[in-house]
């Protein structure tokens, strides 16, 4: 064998054995392991509103600041597509209590991509600049009142306009030089259904890769389906607003599953995304955040979780899977819970991860 040859060897032998290193570690995170019992300071509820999930990010202080998504009850749980907005709440714990600041998105008004709702944020901050990523819809260019919004509340989705709310939902997202705003809204949606997605593009999920990109997964539904199934995309960008390409093959192609949330691990070089798929929360992991797969600790929680008085909370729904990341290490994890009538978000400590 020529002295070419053993060189050539030698490199790929080497670079297997790093990516089978890289494999074993980005693996190893185990959150259902890693949580502890739900405090009672780390349950938001809010007795005139609805809550619903959440988004977290420390500013350069002390403060923790939650972006989610709150709805009035009297137009029932049905009505975050037509009256959610995105408020946000300040705490000195990632895991609460949390005080209501100020509401920042609502619905923009007639005759706008966004008109209508504002819903599922994701809050951001890349180079210098806050983005929080949220999604809207409207009707189409057909004129509405607030009593025709509070009728709508109500209605299936078999009715014309509440399928036009529904099949019109987009992503965009607002920009800030501050945590604490002005935000200003970009004037079309982020990105358009396509590929292995359909009719609509919502509950984002972003960050940025080792290569500087920007890794977009969006929910759709599933092509040429007859049954309601939902897909994740994802897709990429040079900049955090876009434009996004859509890749061809889906995140999640054989399930039918939400709510992603993303982040990439600086120090294993790997994307984690963890979902809910209606009976479970599950964890996602990829290499180059194109090609994704089951963790190895794949299943975090199913709905039935650990209080510190030794009971358990057993929620009808339990969505919007949140990791709050900090030092590269996952310290909390928020949940959106349904109980009856109820909706409220969850904030539930993490232990540090000793497999890491």
């Amino acid at each position: 064998m020529n002295k070419f040859l053993v060189k050539l060897l030698l490199t790929v032998l080497l670079s297997c054995s790093i990516t089978a290193v890289s494999q074993e570690k980005e693996i190893s995170l185990d959150i259902h392991k890693m949580m502890k019992p739900l405090q009672k300071n780390g349950i938001f509820r809010d007795s005139l509103y609805y809550n619903w999930g959440g988004s977290i990010l420390k500013d350069e202080g002390v403060t923790y600041h939650l972006f989610y998504s709150r709805w009035k009850r009297e137009y029932t749980f049905n009505g975050w597509l037509t009256f959610s907005e995105i408020a946000h709440a300040e705490s000195n714990t990632a895991t609460g209590p949390w005080k209501y600041k100020e509401t920042v998105l609502k619905g923009s008004g007639q005759g706008s991509w966004d008109e209508i709702t504002a819903h599922n944020p994701k809050i951001k901050y890349f180079e210098g600049k806050y983005y929080l990523y949220y999604i809207a819809t409207n009707l189409g260019g057909k004129e509405f009142t607030n009593d025709d919004l509070i009728a709508l509340s109500t209605k299936p989705l078999k009715d014309p306009d509440r399928g036009t709310l529904r099949k019109n939902q987009r992503t965009g997202v607002a920009v800030s030089n501050s945590i604490n705003g002005p935000w200003k809204r970009m004037e079309t949606p982020i990105i358009e259904p396509s590929g292995p997605i359909a009719n609509i593009t919502v509950n984002p999920a972003i960050d940025q890769g080792k290569d500087g990109k920007y890794y977009l997964i969006v929910k759709g539904d599933k092509p040429n389906e007859k049954k309601f199934i939902r897909n994740q995309a994802i897709a990429i960008s040079t900049s955090p607003t876009g434009p996004f390409q859509i890749q061809p093959n889906p995140v999640i192609g054989d399930l039918d599953t939400e709510d992603v949330s993303m982040w990439f691990d600086k120090e294993q070089a790997v994307f984690y995304a963890v979902f809910h798929a209606h009976s479970y929360i599950g964890l996602m992991t990829s290499v180059d955040g194109l090609h994704w797969k089951k963790a190895e600790n794949y299943e975090i929680s199913r709905k039935k979780l650990k209080l510190e008085d030794g009971g358990f909370l057993i929620p009808n729904r339990m969505e919007r899977p949140f990791v709050y990341v900090e030092n590269n290490q996952p310290t909390v994890l928020c949940l959106a819970i349904k109980k009856g009538d109820d909706s409220y978000t969850i904030f539930i400590p993490l232990h540090e991860s000793k497999t890491r």
